[in-house]
């Protein structure tokens, strides 16, 4: 018995020890969750991460290479006691990526996921000064063509569209009777402040006044009708306005089909070449554009479009260009598919206007305010626009156009009826990261 109670006090001693030696084991950590950088400015930026549990420290990792080849000055492995570090002493206009690790005592995470950022531009330089040989538009009305509208477009812009003002129901409401009140005044505003004038649109079936919907004479005279309104107004601003978008979405989405508006209805699908040729007649030197949306995710209705477009070329119908719409979303359509499409008119020798540009940046309405990480996606895209424009071969731009100027103007508000911010300058008229991402495109 006294021999088994030593060997039991032997075993009990070994668990002890045992025991005792995990007493302080080493603590798991899991990689941080890096998050989009913030209070992103021409020279630093604030990176963030979520914490993780154990962790004591953290180490950050800043550099101008995805590969972390090299490091930013004293941004190599940096000691962090928060979730957030300012990271200072940068170049403007520059790629950066980070990374950033969990420590606790001698055990280290794994690198979180990289985060890439660009730094501001100065934003001293104008949009239309960074542009490269073409012009940088956005749209105006009769009604906001002072203060800091006017401001505005002066400073960063170099052309100007009509909204809405410039179109068949507000410029020819009853017949016989044509009321000049608006455009004149978008038109003297152009003129007077030395910006282009893009024409838009002299023939839209959302924009036709009831007496022609409902017009009772005959074919010919439904024709005739349309011929002298297309060739008074063309007459009435040559020399002024300089490109004219002569028919504006003449076909249906998805079927590629031409659309039944009172136009086909009254004069066939020839009405698309006889306006461009009016238009023609009555200024030979002004630029005609046919514009449509959709054109860069809608097989069917982009073969239609260039079908047609060939047709008219065919036939020497006096046609210039191609308008894309550019109503898109911060993820959509894809990068690739706007190349294509673009080259498409780049192939047929015509000029490419990247119209209507506006980025939806709540397209299923998931957020009520715009967060910095959407912001930054926002940024992304009107980047990417401006650098697919600016690769466009000289002889095929025209003009990047953008659908607005600030937030709380924007169209799309109304016609998705919810919240959203797809546009350069906030309701306070101040610049978004998205301006700072076009203007990083148009700098590439």
């Amino acid at each position: 018995m006294k021999q088994l109670n030593i060997i039991l006090l032997i075993l009990t001693g070994l668990l002890v020890f045992a025991c005792g030696s995990d007493e302080n084991p080493s603590p798991k950590l899991d990689a941080p969750l890096a998050l989009n950088a913030s209070n992103i400015t021409q020279n630093a930026f604030t990176a963030k991460w979520v914490g993780v549990a154990n962790a004591k420290s953290y180490q950050l990792d800043v550099s101008i290479s995805n590969t972390f080849a090299s490091y930013v000055d004293g941004y190599q492995s940096k000691s962090v006691s928060d979730i957030k570090a300012e990271v200072d002493g940068l170049d403007a206009n520059t790629e950066y990526f980070y990374r950033v690790r969990a420590v606790n005592g001698e055990t280290i995470s794994d690198h979180s996921i990289t985060i890439k950022l660009t730094t501001s531009i100065p934003a001293d330089v104008p949009l239309k000064e960074a542009a490269q040989g073409f012009f940088i538009g956005n749209v105006v009305q009769s009604n906001r063509m002072t203060g800091m509208h006017k401001t505005l477009l002066n400073r960063e812009f170099s052309s100007i569209t009509a909204e809405y003002e410039m179109k068949m129901n507000i410029m020819y409401p009853q017949d016989g009777v044509y009321d000049w009140t608006r455009s004149d005044a978008i038109v003297d505003f152009a003129v007077n402040n030395g910006l282009n004038l893009h024409g838009h649109a002299l023939i839209w079936h959302n924009s036709t006044p009831d007496w022609v919907e409902n017009y009772t004479g005959t074919d010919a005279e439904f024709e005739a009708m349309v011929e002298d309104y297309v060739k008074t107004v063309v007459t009435r601003y040559k020399g002024k306005v300089k490109s004219w978008d002569v028919v504006n979405e003449a076909i249906e989405d998805g079927s590629g089909d031409y659309r039944n508006s009172v136009f086909y209805q009254r004069m066939g699908a020839g009405y698309i070449a006889k306006c461009f040729k009016w238009a023609r007649e009555a200024d030979t030197d002004v630029l005609l554009f046919y514009n449509d949306y959709n054109l860069c995710d809608n097989g069917n209705k982009l073969t239609t479009v260039l079908n047609m477009t060939d047709a008219l070329l065919a036939d020497d119908v006096p046609i210039d260009g191609l308008g894309f719409q550019m109503h898109i979303t911060y993820n959509w359509p894809a990068r690739d598919k706007i190349e294509a499409a673009s080259q498409k008119v780049i192939d047929r020798n015509l000029k490419l206007h990247f119209a209507e540009l506006d980025v939806r940046a709540n397209p299923n309405n998931d957020l009520t305010s715009l967060t910095n990480a959407r912001s930054l996606e926002l940024k992304d895209k009107y980047k990417e626009i401006a650098e697919i424009y600016t690769a466009i071969p000289t002889e095929n731009k025209y003009a990047l156009t953008i659908w607005g100027l600030r937030d709380n103007e924007s169209w799309l508000l109304n016609f998705w009826g919810h919240i959203d911010w797809p546009l350069l300058y906030d309701a306070d008229f101040n610049e978004k990261d998205a301006y700072y991402g076009f203007l990083e495109g148009l700098m590439k």
